[in-house]
């Protein structure tokens, strides 16, 4: 594998999936992309990437089954998932599946190699930009009201905060 750089990139987001496949086409790799988890199966089937860069929430499924799929094509393949919905669970599953790292959006070009290329041996280092805590608690909210069918009361009810209070960082945008 030290000599094959082919990356399969899977991401519904066609202008980031664009911008990412010529940046890592410069950094070496032979890129081949996909939209979604059928097309990225039919993709990695077709012909079986070294490494692949897919993202957790797809237009049609969920990014956990292109890895599934990818390890069954080739176990030896480094899969780095992407997300802008990032938390400790859904991390945990894309390890579990086969992921080797899991990073949040907007990860850029350079984190994306470092992961790919890491050593299995080597721990990652720190990363440069880490989310800040206004963030993470941005993320946490969302990603509960998301799992309660974006339901404000559920969610609030949850989170054990008021409804208002909700509403009101619901509707800004997310922090840096």
């Amino acid at each position: 594998m030290a000599d094959d750089r082919t990356l399969l990139l899977v991401d519904d987001d066609e202008p980031f999936r664009e911008r990412l496949a010529r940046a890592m086409e410069r950094r070496g790799f032979s890129v081949q992309s996909a939209d979604g988890v059928t097309s990225g199966i039919a993709a990695a089937k077709a012909r079986p990437p070294a490494f692949a860069v897919v993202d957790l929430r797809l237009v049609d499924g969920n990014g956990l089954d292109v890895v599934g799929a990818l390890r069954e094509v080739r176990p030896d393949i480094r899969v780095v998932m992407l997300t802008g919905y990032g938390n400790i669970a859904t991390a945990v599953a894309a390890v579990k599946a086969g992921a080797v790292d899991y990073l949040a959006k907007p990860a850029d070009a350079d984190d994306i190699e470092a992961a790919l290329l890491a050593t299995p041996d080597r721990r990652p280092a720190p990363p440069e930009r880490p989310m800040s805590a206004d963030r993470v608690r941005w993320e946490h909210i969302n990603r509960v009201y998301e799992l309660c069918g974006r339901n404000v009361s559920e969610t609030a009810r949850r989170l054990n905060m008021h409804r208002r209070t909700l509403q009101r960082i619901l509707a800004k945008h997310s922090p840096r």
